[in-house]
């Protein structure tokens, strides 16, 4: 996927704190957040709701 010119979106992985191992992707604003990235997302491995945090 090609990056326009002063794109200021950025991919990034949120991987399950629980379980380290289910991850989704998403894009975030690089600008407006900073700081690293913390949604509570479903983990089908686990059946429930859990906390998935950005990681490189």
């Amino acid at each position: 996927m090609a990056k326009k010119k002063g794109e200021k979106r950025e991919i990034i992985r949120l991987v399950c704190t629980e379980d380290g191992k289910h991850y989704v992707v998403t894009t975030k604003n690089k600008q407006n957040t900073p700081d690293k990235l913390e949604l509570n997302k479903y983990n089908p491995n686990l059946r429930k709701v859990t906390v998935h945090r950005e990681k490189k």
